[in-house]
């Protein structure tokens, strides 16, 4: 007698969904617990804020990676705080990179000039200065330089 009757049915379907709904909310709870551990929410400023508008205005993920997701035209940013001297020379040197594109090197890919303001450039220096101290990258990039 395998016949599915419409109650059959119908606590199979109440059932399922209920048992996925909680499975569900327990994966988020779960994902949003951990994660506030590894974002450091203290030096959310309004600067590294700024910074991120700056970053989006731009565009600057249309190209480049941050924390492993966007365009793989251009280097990984999420360590490029670190990489290039953290806080010995760090927003020293993005600062200066920026304001020296593009190179104009035949052959190499290159950066726009975005003409950025003082205030612009210590503002994307704080976004990718705090993007660097997010610890979920486990490892990213799997190369230093990006």
């Amino acid at each position: 007698n395998n016949v599915f009757t419409k109650n059959k049915v119908r606590n199979f379907f109440y059932g399922g969904s209920v048992f996925f709904i909680l499975l569900f909310l327990t994966l988020t709870f779960d994902t949003t617990r951990a994660l506030s551990k590894q974002i450091p929410s203290k030096n959310l400023t309004s600067q590294v804020a700024q910074g991120k508008i700056v970053w989006e205005e731009d565009n600057c993920i249309g190209c480049h990676t941050l924390l492993g997701e966007g365009a793989y035209y251009a280097p990984e940013l999420g360590n490029v705080y670190q990489r290039r001297g953290g806080n010995a020379g760090g927003g020293t040197f993005i600062k200066a990179w920026l304001k020296g594109m593009p190179t104009n090197i035949p052959g190499r890919r290159q950066m726009p000039q975005f003409n950025f303001n003082e205030k612009e450039l210590d503002a994307l220096v704080a976004f990718l200065k705090w993007t660097s101290e997010i610890n979920t990258t486990k490892n990213w990039p799997p190369n230093i330089e990006g």
